[in-house]
């Protein structure tokens, strides 16, 4: 019997009421599944906590749900949109390109560019062969002939290579010359290597095209019994301009092209000018054709675009600064930004659902394991109706998903001090390229992973999900937590997601009187962090409950708002690194990297942002001097003792995971108030990179001071205020002996507070102004 798997996903992360949303699912051994509506409360295991929670809700899908295998499409590359067929071309031609390959041995063909059906063998193509040589081919459907380099190509060096047939003579030629200058290429040219062949000789006959085959750039047409058509040969690496005519261009006119001369017109058919389009806010996935047709591409599973092209020479980092030197598009063949798969179910949400964290559930055989799948969304009322919101890091959610640290992290086991915990969940992530990785994770090709997004199976935001390097929940399942504890408290609140504060603006928040966020809110685009900032400013009250807070810089398009972009760049202990030149977002034209590199650390949101992290054993805070102070004695009432939080069920204390410290050096506002510390923790915590110019081993938990989580409180303009944990622990404390510990209690005490009316206890009795002040930010 086979063993039953259930994936999906939704269309939406959040929804409203009445709000119709699609479900996407896939199964293995199984042709059903029973599905229910459940709103999530808690969703960590841990035994010294209440365990999982979930409410069973009414709603006209819940019941059987038809379900079957479906196929992913994973690689990035263009098709052609040519109606007409006028690259159905049976004679003479000429292929070309700028190439910049990063994996030419990777032991199957790759397919550059080319009007060809690797099914049927019909057509013609440009590529580099299992043995990482260039090559070209035309087919007739029972025979291929093939023309081959002398020399395999050198990886991430950049070439102009180039396959003529002069259909009178038969003849075809090969054409491959290095363009690496500099800058360009991974090789400098003092290194001895010949990048140029020039190869000749007589095909047996012409191609021939099949009517309905694409044109591709990085890829070909196949076709399989269950899945139908699909892309294969795909390729990894850049390609820059690109071009196809109906003649084989001579020597000089190829030479000429290489030498960054124009194409010549006579028999241009297409030719991509991958510079065009670019604006000071980026480039979408449009490729144009400057050429007689108009052939233009569009990208699938977004190639990577605002690339260094064949021409960049190092003096500008930016496309904005030099669009001429910015025609590279990189594409990798395990890219996966949507999975596409057939709708499912759709349904609209019932009116009656108050605003929560969902998941349709589905479960088939016994249930368990891989036989059982959350599609998690959330629901925000049609009207605000609570004082109080949480917020979501949805933003981050995605950046981390389906990481896969246990397995490829090279330093993942010694921040964890421990051994990953491999579940059969991380087994099936590893294994199945369909999923996708995160913006924690690299291409099989070794470049690191940019667009994640939210339109595929993620199977770590999930309720029960423990990241595996640490053994803990992580993300959403740890910030349900935090809502589990509003639910025991009985606080009337609402739900919000980054992607509502992202289109949204300060218009989302400023409903609320009092906002928390979650366990790790990490990634913000600039429009959420400007969100928070008018928010506050304007008066909101605000709790960040977490750490490593507001560091990253994201990225999102209005049309395509499930998918983000991230480069990495810049300190904060990056997964990986953009390439010299690439550090800028193709979305927004804007740098990429840490909030940091902008002058807008954490601090000077919330008073507190990332000092460190480690993972083996969490900490207890420390009540500090300033929380004596009898105008602020209103935060710690009802509390024994200087000890906070030596408890937790994540690491067993309140504090520790990643950790945030006060620091007025980068904006912590002057009037900010340290209302406990935490302390001594071991030396896997390691000090961010921002807290010293050199490493060296005064960085570590036992010698650093920066290691530690401050818990601040500073009021704001207008009566607003903020209270930061500086924590990811702190969230995971609450639940602690049914939530009646002192971590609940002070939380309490600051929610109570910050709900309130008017001014704040030992505030200096500033008059509050109307909600109404906040405007929009408009993007």
């Amino acid at each position: 019997m086979a063993q039953i798997k259930i994936f999906g996903y939704a269309d939406k992360i959040s929804a409203k009421p009445g709000d119709t949303i699609q479900f996407h699912v896939s199964a293995d051994g199984t042709s059903t599944a029973e599905a229910h509506l459940v709103r999530l409360i808690h969703g960590d295991e841990h035994p010294h906590g209440p365990g999982f929670i979930e409410e069973e809700i009414d709603c006209v899908a819940n019941g059987t749900w038809q379900v079957e295998k479906q196929f992913t499409q994973v690689g990035a590359f263009l098709e052609v949109t040519d109606p007409n067929r006028k690259l159905a071309l049976d004679s003479s031609i000429t292929l070309c390109a700028f190439i910049w390959p990063t994996w030419p041995d990777v032991g199957h063909r790759q397919c550059l560019l080319g009007r060809w059906d690797n099914d049927k063998n019909h057509g013609y193509g440009l590529g580099i062969n299992p043995s990482g040589r260039l090559e070209f081919w035309v087919g007739c459907g029972n025979e291929i002939d093939y023309l081959q380099a002398e020399l395999p190509l050198q990886k991430q060096a950049w070439y102009f290579v180039a396959a003529t047939f002069d259909a009178r003579s038969g003849r075809a030629t090969l054409y491959q010359e290095g363009v690496v200058n500099r800058y360009n290429s991974l090789l400098s040219k003092v290194a001895p290597v010949d990048y140029r062949s020039h190869v000749s000789e007589v095909f047996r006959f012409r191609q021939n095209n099949l009517v309905d085959t694409p044109f591709l750039v990085a890829g070909s047409r196949d076709w399989h019994a269950l899945r139908g058509h699909f892309v294969s040969q795909l390729y990894c690496g850049k390609i820059d301009r690109c071009g196809v005519f109906d003649r084989p261009l001579g020597r000089e006119e190829l030479d000429a092209i290489r030498a960054g001369g124009q194409p010549p017109s006579y028999g241009m058919v297409a030719y991509w000018d991958t510079t065009k389009g670019y604006t000071d806010h980026g480039i979408g996935d449009v490729v144009v054709d400057i050429g007689p047709n108009r052939l233009d591409a569009n990208g699938y599973n977004r190639p990577v675009r605002a690339q260094t092209g064949y021409n960049w020479n190092g003096r500008n980092d930016c496309f904005r600064l030099a669009p001429h030197e910015y025609g590279g598009i990189e594409f990798h063949a395990d890219a996966m930004i949507d999975s596409n798969w057939k709708v499912t179910k759709t349904f609209e949400l019932p009116e009656i659902l108050r605003s929560g964290a969902y998941a349709m559930r589905l479960r088939a055989g016994d249930g368990k394991g891989l036989a059982e799948e959350y599609i998690v969304f959330f629901v925000r009322p049609r009207v605000p109706t609570g004082r109080i919101a949480l917020l979501f890091s949805t933003a981050t959610y995605i950046a981390y998903a389906n990481e896969r640290f246990a397995t490829d992290g090279q330093i993942v086991q010694p921040m964890a001090g421990q051994p990953p915990t491999i579940s059969e969940v991380d087994i099936e992530i590893y294994e199945n390229p369909e999923f996708g990785g995160g913006c924690y994770d690299s291409h099989a090709d070794g470049a690191g992973i940019c667009y994640s997004s939210y339109r595929r199976p993620l199977v770590n935001m999930r309720p029960k999900y423990r990241i595996s390097a640490f053994d803990l929940p992580w993300n959403f399942p740890a910030d349900l937590s935090i809502l589990a504890w509003l639910e025991h408290k009985g606080y009337d609140y609402d739900v919000l997601t980054d992607e509502d504060v992202h289109l949204e603006g300060v218009a989302a928040m400023a409903p609320y009187a009092c906002i928390l966020n979650s366990t790790h809110p990490e990634y913000h685009s600039e429009r959420m962090l400007n969100a928070h900032e008018d928010y506050i400013a304007g008066g909101g009250r605000f709790i960040c409950m977490g750490a490593n807070s507001f560091c990253c810089n994201v990225a999102f398009r209005d049309d395509e708002p499930w998918i983000m972009e991230c480069r990495k760049t810049g300190g904060h202990w990056i997964a990986w690194a953009a390439r010299p030149g690439e550090y800028y977002l193709a979305t927004t034209g804007q740098m990429g990297g840490i909030w940091t590199g902008f002058q807008r650390w954490g601090q000077k949101l919330v008073g507190n942002t990332f000092a460190g992290e480690g993972f083996a054993h969490s900490q207890p805070y420390r009540r500090m001097p300033d929380s004596y102070d009898p105008a602020l004695a209103w935060i710690t009432e009802g509390i024994e003792g200087e000890i906070i939080g030596d408890f937790g069920l994540g690491n067993g204390g309140a504090a520790g995971i990643e950790i945030d410290c006060y620091k007025l050096g980068f904006g912590t506002p002057p009037n900010t108030k340290i209302i406990a510390s935490s302390g001594g923790h071991p030396d896997n915590y390691i000090a961010h990179d921002e807290e010293g110019a050199h490493a060296h081993q005064g960085f570590s938990g036992t010698h650093n001071y920066i290691l530690r989580a401050d818990m601040v409180y500073f009021e704001a303009p207008n009566n607003g205020a903020v209270f930061a944990t500086g924590s990811i622990a702190f969230g995971s404390a609450l639940p602690i002996n049914g939530f009646e510990n002192n971590v609940s209690q002070l939380l309490s005490n600051v929610v109570n507070a910050f709900v309130k009316p008017g001014p704040l206890p030992g505030s200096s009795n500033r008059p509050r102004e109307n909600i109404g002040r906040f405007e929009r930010v408009d993007p």
